[in-house]
């Protein structure tokens, strides 16, 4: 059997009926740039997530550079955030001009430690960039704490989690700013870039959509330094299909995280934790194991491949080797990129695929 690491051909040609009335409808009306389809997604996504106001950008990334902008951050302060992550977070932080200041992760789910946060603190800290990493959110009790005893903004990464649930709150409407990334890959992919801001302070939600459109509130006038950033109407429409499927989606992938536990749990890998107080949607399923390497061959062999996330901390990659940053900073993230291994997860993921991928991994000698 082979069991494709991701397959979105098999979502779209489920919902290709659907989608392909609504692209010809976008193209038949003329208007592509900051449509209607736009507009309404907006509104969609923020109810989804909880929030007052959604704000469509070109992408996750350009969401949390905009996010930066809109809070003021730049050159002189201070933005803390997680070395065990895709890029885009510190990325975000380079680009506003600020200080990145990575803290150390928790060894249980990966994510930034509130601990850690607290002794990379100084008084030039403006913002923590919290990334709910996998599926499942930030400690956001301790995170707002520390927020609180220090004027903080907390801007939630929420490229992995949209639909995850933390302690009764949609994750993006708990911070200052709430960021999403609908690259198709992601729980609620668009048919290519895309991504939204939410937030709950409608000046904020004003001054994104300006930065977004080169710094204009009335065209032809540019009171704001911007970018061009906006959602492209097609994918507006794509997603406003996809969006009333994304909480069964995700209901599936925890149905799929449950059969790949109830299968593994007796091995000597250590499988994902959910945190007290979590809903899991687990955009990621991954082990530890110290045998990460010839397990992912063993894997590859029988036609399961596997992509490592992340296979080098951020403070070790090459594009930040001029600032302070040495092997051993974060021990706990470059220990965990040694040995984490995701296997496939997507809700189209058959019950006899997962069974499977479980046979291979026990068949692995551990």
């Amino acid at each position: 059997m082979n069991v494709p690491f991701l397959n979105l051909i098999a979502q779209y040609e489920s919902l290709k009926t659907e989608l392909l009335p609504v692209v010809e409808k976008v193209l038949a009306a003329g208007h592509y740039i900051l449509g209607p389809n736009v507009s309404a997604f907006e509104q969609e996504c923020a109810t989804y997530v909880g929030a007052k106001f959604g704000v469509g950008v070109n992408s996750g990334s350009d969401a949390l550079t905009l996010a930066l902008r809109a809070l003021d951050i730049g050159p002189g302060d201070e933005v803390i955030t997680t070395p065990f992550t895709y890029i885009a977070p510190a990325e975000s932080v380079h680009q506003a001009g600020a200080k990145l200041i990575f803290a150390d992760i928790d060894p249980r789910t990966f994510i930034i430690d509130p601990t850690e946060i607290r002794r990379k603190l100084s008084p030039r800290t403006r913002a923590i960039i919290a990334v709910h990493l996998f599926g499942q959110a930030a400690p956001m009790r301790e995170l707002q704490e520390i927020a609180t005893e220090h004027g903080l903004h907390i801007i939630e990464d929420c490229a992995q989690a949209i639909g995850a649930v933390y302690e009764g709150k949609p994750v993006g409407s708990i911070g200052t700013l709430g960021c999403f990334s609908f690259y198709p890959t992601k729980n609620l992919g668009a048919d290519g870039d895309g991504g939204m801001v939410v937030t709950n302070d409608e000046s904020l939600a004003k001054k994104l959509k300006m930065l977004r459109v080169h710094g204009i509130e009335k065209r032809y006038y540019h009171d704001l330094h911007g970018y061009n950033s906006r959602l492209d109407e097609i994918q507006a429409a794509i997603l406003r299909v996809k969006l009333p499927y994304l909480k069964q989606w995700n209901e599936r992938r925890a149905e799929i995280a449950g059969r790949y536990v109830a299968g593994l749990k007796d091995l000597p890998c250590d499988l994902p934790v959910t945190s007290s107080g979590n809903t899991h949607i687990y955009h990621v399923f991954a082990l530890l194991t110290e045998k990460r390497d010839a397990l992912q061959q063993h894997l590859a062999d029988r036609g399961v491949p596997t992509i490592i996330y992340y296979p080098l901390p951020l403070h070790l990659q090459k594009v930040y080797a001029d600032l302070p940053f040495h092997e051993g900073d974060f021990p706990v993230s470059e220990a965990v990129s040694k040995r984490i291994l995701p296997l496939p997860m997507y809700p189209e993921l058959t019950n006899e695929q997962v069974d499977y991928v479980v046979q291979m991994i026990r068949e692995f000698a551990f």
